[in-house]
This record gives structure tokens, C-alpha cells and sequence, in this order.
């Protein structure tokens, strides 16, 4: 399954290749592809206890060596596990960017909240800690200049007005999305209007894709981050959309009890919740089904928090 117009051509043969090349101490290791590989990374696991990550389009060879500079400094900040490096492969055998072995963490994918019982309260927290923990970890001013650590999704909401509309429009002509786009549209333009929406903040890491399918469970209980390939100085605010995605409404007031979130810090996140979503479909509605259909709820929990869901 390819998911861009520019995806790099990766198979098992290459990843072997490459990985007996770079590190020959794996070279007997049984290689297999994941069935649940990401849009950014193709990925194939390596024995129990390494996974390789290879970057699906070109210039993927900057978020490579990004997280290999910055998730160390990370690490021992964080409540939970984050994948260690192992190392980094060059470039070669005609595929053309850099690639990494990371060490294997087990655990499931969390699943979005139940109607039918249980509780995301422990989550909640868990979820908290990690934000928190994000948020006090200090910028060093080499951060600061660091260009592959600047994105989108830590910069003022307001700039993604013009790209969120174009987006909704798109989404209009897509078969089977049961949103009403309508309420989504009101919320968003009422969200252009909140304290802080073109403001720009004290510069603070955000994860940039925190997310269920960067996150791994084990018993109810928040184990690991993934993927820090969108890794970024900014407003952290965009790493609270987590909260529409997989906690119920009681767990979402104990995640911004928890981290002590302001009104308006609240309400934008929200917004970003809503526009991640919006982007997600048009682009991923025939490709990743399964990551639409987790956007699908967290806009729908966004509307439903507005008092905007139609039964």
C-alpha cells in the first residue's frame, strides 16, 4: 500500500540489504514487514528486538537525523518509554535517505473511549504526564535554530485558517463521511475568533503528532511514545487534540484538570483536534481507513463538546 504520489519504492530485499551492509551484527536476524507500518515511515521489525524505520518520501533523511540528535536529550525527561536508537544507516542501494534501527517496546495501540463501559481516567493522567513532562523539558538555544525542529503545528492556530477551509471543502465531495461538515465549519471559524488564535507563544517541545497510533498501552496504562519524527519548538497546544481522540469526556476533564490548562490554551487545542481531522480525510479517505475512522471520532467528540453533534 503506497499513501503519497512520491512514495520511495521500499521491499524486504532492500531493508535486508541494507541492514546486513550498515550493520552486519544483524545480518542473521529474521526481517518481516509490518502490516501496520505509518504514512511516514515504512516499517519492518527485526528479530523481538529492533525495528527498522525507513522514511517513505524524499528528503525523509531530516526527521531521520532530527530524532537521532533530539530524542536522547528527551528521554530521561519523560514518564514513559520512547523508542532508543540503535543507529542510523546511510543512504544506498538506490534508496536515498537516511533510515534507523531502533530498539522493539511492546504494547497495543490504544483504542478509541467505549460506550459500553470502562473508563480512560488513568489514561488521562498518563497522557497528562506526558505533555507536562514535554513542556518542562528545556530548550537549549541550539534548539531554537534548529530549522527541522520549526512545523506547522506549533505556530499560531490562526495561520491555518486559509489551508482548514480548503480542506472542509474537500471533505465535501468525499462518499461515506458521516460529519456534519456545516458544525464543523462554525466551530472553526468561532475558534479564529478565541484569545491567542494569531498569537505567537514562548517557545516549549511538542511531540506534533500525539496521537493512538504513536502511542502504546499495556493494561490501561500509557507505556510509550512513538514517532518523534514531528518533534518541534512552539506552542505545545496542539498536543492536547490527544484528548478528543481517545478519552471519554470524564477522562478529558482529568487531562486538563491534570495539566492545569487555561480556557482559551483548552479551547485551541480543540481547534486543532477539529483541524487535524479535516486534513486527515481528503488526503487518507481511500488509503488508511483505519486512521480516518480514529479522526472520524475525534472530530465528532470536538462537535460533540461544542453541543454541535447530531444524533
Amino acid at each position: 500500500m503506497t499513501f503519497h504520489e512520491d512514495e520511495l519504492g521500499i521491499d524486504e530485499p532492500l531493508v535486508r540489504a541494507l541492514v546486513d551492509r550498515y550493520f552486519p551484527r544483524f545480518a542473521g536476524l529474521p526481517l518481516r514487514r509490518m502490516r501496520a507500518s505509518g504514512s511516514s515511515n515504512a516499517l519492518f521489525r527485526l528479530g523481538v528486538d529492533f525495528l527498522v524505520r525507513l522514511p517513505r518520501q524524499p528528503g525523509g533523511s531530516q526527521t531521520i537525523a532530527k530524532e537521532a540528535r533530539w530524542v536522547p536529550h528527551m528521554a530521561p525527561e519523560l514518564t514513559v518509554s520512547i523508542p532508543e536508537i540503535v543507529g542510523v544507516g546511510e543512504p544506498d542501494l538506490g534508496y536515498p535517505e537516511s533510515w534507523s534501527i531502533v530498539h522493539w517496546i511492546d504494547g497495543k495501540t490504544p483504542a478509541a473511549p467505549s460506550h459500553t463501559g470502562g473508563t480512560t481516567d488513568r489514561l488521562a493522567r498518563d497522557l497528562a504526564g506526558v505533555v507536562r513532562a514535554l513542556g518542562e523539558v528545556t530548550v537549549p538555544t541550539t534548539a531554537m535554530t534548529d530549522t527541522s525542529l520549526s512545523w506547522y503545528r506549533g505556530g499560531p492556530l490562526a495561520a491555518m485558517d486559509e489551508i482548514i477551509r480548503h480542506y472542509l471543502g474537500q471533505c465535501r465531495t468525499l462518499h461515506g463521511l458521516h460529519l456534519d461538515l456545516d458544525a464543523c465549519l462554525q466551530v472553526w471559524e468561532e475558534a479564529m475568533t478565541m484569545p491567542g488564535a494569531s498569537e505567537v507563544t514562548t517557545p516549549r517541545w511538542l511531540h506534533g503528532d500525539l496521537l493512538a497510533e504513536n502511542l502504546l498501552v499495556h493494561e490501561d496504562r500509557l507505556v510509550a511514545v512513538l514517532d518523534f519524527g514531528g518533534l518541534a519548538v512552539g506552542d505545545p497546544t496542539v498536543d492536547l487534540m490527544v484528548g478528543w481522540e481517545l478519552l471519554d469526556p470524564a477522562g478529558r476533564e482529568k487531562f486538563r484538570s491534570a495539566l492545569q490548562v487555561e480556557e482559551s490554551t483548552w479551547l485551541r487545542g480543540r481547534a486543532w483536534a477539529l483541524a487535524i481531522a479535516i486534513m486527515t480525510f481528503p488526503y487518507y479517505w481511500s488509503s488508511m481507513p483505519e486512521r480516518c475512522a480514529s479522526r472520524l471520532v475525534m472530530a465528532r467528540s470536538v462537535l460533540a463538546d461544542t453541543g454541535l453533534l447530531a444524533e
